[in-house]
């Protein structure tokens, strides 16, 4: 039984309110009983102390014209991208790049926040500031990816489910001492797999369980259950798959007794596989993504953060536009990384006299993604590299 006070509409975060190094806050969970005339009593959970911290949080990264910068690539990824420009996978280069990204001036105009790897979230930039007061001073939430990686499901049909759950309240509650105000946990489903009833499940019980651990540690949580592109299948079999995995993650949010104004959401779009021969618009997309959106996600829910799942910069700018031509239920944007970060890498070269210039190229993507949520994206200018599509079969990261 949830406080109404969770119903009334809240200011977005003051950055003074996720400044690090706060004292950390043990959340109180309280219980109220019912007492029904037969024998069996029913318990519900109400929300814990972070209730209204946690609304505030999700309202400031869904806020008018910013999306979220995705710079939570492993240790192992980050090496693969740098390893395309010619560096080596060292720490001292994951820092240049990631100062780079998070000190690009006015970012903060068009991104609201960002996730971070473990490594990132604890690091210094190349000058000696730390990349949490970085982003705060920039008016940017630090947020921070939390789960450990996929891992083949027994019992399927070769597909994964997402470890991590372990020691993760502890790890959360350390994360928001070190500055974190949300999270994220990615898991993924295959449609040329199946994808089967047992991964379809396994998916949206994790998402619960981590989402439920996540508030209670004062971190909202992004919930991405990716509907993987890889495949041959039409757009209608996306959007039947993606029924069906929605349906199952907002059962298991309700049945953990997840605060659906505290969480974001981070889901594929709905196209066709990506070795489909028949292409799908930016508005056909649009179509059914937002036709998805509505079947299956509460209005309650304040943003939906698209993730761009291997499509060029230019198509998820495109296909997010298409999505925020008439008004929303939902803050529907972005959360973008190889989108926002693909052009801005390739600029840089990892010479550091080419910083200004992968920054200016970092922030005309961040400004067309801002211009997407608002519906006033045209596509004029865009440069070649901008339109490469970026899909990888397979991918992980």
């Amino acid at each position: 039984m949830a406080s109404a006070s969770l119903l009334k509409s809240s200011p977005v975060l003051d950055k003074s309110e996720f400044l690090k190094g706060q004292s950390l806050r043990q959340p109180s969970v309280s219980v109220v009983r019912c007492h029904p005339t037969n024998a069996t009593s029913l318990t519900v959970r109400a929300a814990s102390s972070y209730a209204d911290e946690l609304i505030k949080t999700a309202k400031t990264v869904a806020s008018p014209g910013r999306g979220i910068l995705a710079m939570d690539e492993s240790n192992a990824t980050c090496g693969k991208r740098l390893a395309s420009i010619g560096l080596e996978n060292t720490e001292a280069n994951r820092q240049a790049y990631r100062t780079l990204l998070v000190s690009a001036p006015g970012l903060g105009q068009y991104i609201s926040g960002a996730i971070l790897f473990e490594e990132t979230l604890y690091q210094s930039t190349v000058d000696g500031r730390k990349i949490v007061d970085v982003l705060i001073e920039q008016n940017i939430v630090p947020g921070i990816k939390v789960d450990k990686g996929l891992v083949p499901l027994a019992g399927s049909n070769d597909e994964s489910w997402c470890q991590g759950l372990d020691g993760l309240a502890s790890r959360s509650a350390a994360y928001y001492q070190q500055g974190a105000r949300f999270a994220k946990w990615r898991t993924v489903v295959s449609i040329p797999n199946g994808p089967s009833a047992l991964a379809v499940k396994e998916a949206a019980w994790g998402l619960a369980r981590y989402a439920a651990i996540s508030q209670d540690n004062g971190l909202v949580p992004i919930v991405e259950p990716e509907i993987l592109l890889d495949g041959e299948h039409g757009i209608d079999r996306t959007f039947e798959v993606a029924q069906k995995v929605w349906a199952e993650v907002f059962f298991y949010l309700a049945e953990n007794n997840v605060m659906f104004e505290g969480i974001l959401l981070k889901p594929s779009m709905v196209t066709p596989g990506a070795e489909c021969k028949d292409r799908a618009t930016p508005q056909q997309v649009a179509d059914y993504t937002l036709s998805l959106l509505k079947r299956r996600i509460p209005p309650a829910v304040p943003g939906i953060m698209f993730l761009s799942g291997g499509q060029s910069e230019v198509e998820a700018t495109l296909n997010l536009n298409a999505m925020n031509q008439a008004p929303n239920p939902w803050h529907v944007s972005f959360s973008y990384a190889r989108a926002l970060q693909n052009t801005c890498l390739k600029t840089w070269g990892g010479q550091p006299e080419n910083v200004k210039a992968a920054q200016d190229t970092l922030l005309v993507r961040a400004k067309a993604n801002s211009l997407a949520q608002l519906g006033k994206y045209t596509g004029e200018g865009e440069s070649d590299e901008a339109k490469q599509g970026m899909f990888v079969k397979g991918y992980v990261y």
